[in-house]
Formats: structure tokens, sequence, C-alpha cells
């Protein structure tokens, strides 16, 4: 397997992962392929989503089988409304395309929020930046990282 940025990143900074390889798969536009692909559960695989407010841009990580909660995302985030920006800005913004969009090594840094169920688990699976790729890391370990914010996040 060719190292990813997020990898490379992630050594940098010392924090243990695991790099798992899946087929990708075009119309999956919830992840839940790449779970089940790996045969790993849907609630410890997390999608990386990017959404805008008056404030900038914030990125959040919810569960695959989960859909991100516009109104909870904004409380956190402080916001009074958030959206979800339109694919077409995403990998001008983040650097990723859709399907390999990671919270890790995004072209600029933008304040980050991980679901609050990603501490049920020893390890998550996000993005490792390119499609096909996953990497399973410690919650903790990438929450602190990204110095991200564990909030309630999904309906």
């Amino acid at each position: 397997m060719t190292k990813t940025n997020v990898m490379r990143l992630l050594e940098a900074a010392g924090i243990p992962y695991e790099a798992l390889e899946y087929e990708y798969d075009e119309n999956d536009l919830s992840g839940g392929h790449a779970a089940d692909f790996l045969g790993l559960p849907r609630e410890q695989v997390f999608k990386t989503l990017v959404t805008r407010g008056a404030g900038g841009l914030y990125v959040f990580c919810v569960p695959v089988c989960s859909e991100l909660d516009l109104k909870k995302a904004a409380s956190a985030c402080g916001e009074k409304k958030i959206e979800m920006i339109h694919l077409r800005e995403l990998q001008d913004l983040t650097g990723y395309l859709r399907g390999g969009c990671s919270p890790v090594g995004m072209k600029k840094k933008y304040p980050t929020y991980v679901d609050e169920t990603a501490v049920l688990y020893d390890r998550i699976a996000v993005s490792g930046g390119r499609r096909g790729v996953q990497i399973r890391l410690d919650p903790a370990a990438l929450c602190g990282y990204l110095q991200a914010d564990m909030a309630d996040l999904t309906e």
C-alpha cells in the first residue's frame, strides 16, 4: 500500500494506526460499503463531512450508519445554522475527493467535531485520505491530534 499524507502526518505525530485497504465503490455515498468490505461494524467507521456556517467551515466525523443532525452540529460549533458544502467545493477546500476525505491533513485546519459515540470503542476508522483506504486508530488520539471536540451530532 502506498503511504498517504494522512499516514505520514500520524507517524510524524507518533500516533499508532492500522491502514486498511478496500475496494472503493463509486455508488456508495454513505461509507457503509467500506465497513462491510473490511468486516467492521458500521458504528465504528466514521465518515467526514464538511459544513459551512457564518463563522466559516466546520468538519464533522460521524458513524457511516448515522446522519449528521445539522441543528446539533450547529449547536456544537456555536452557530445558529450550518449547511453542507457543495460537493464541487470539497477538493478545493480540503484537498480531498468525495470518498477519500479525511479529517487529518486537510489544506487548512478547520474546527473539527467527532460524534460522542466514538468513545465507546478502542479504535474507530476514518478515511486514510484516498479512496479505498481507511485508518483505524484510538479515537482519543485522533481527537487530540485534531484538537477536536466530541459532541452529540447524529439524529
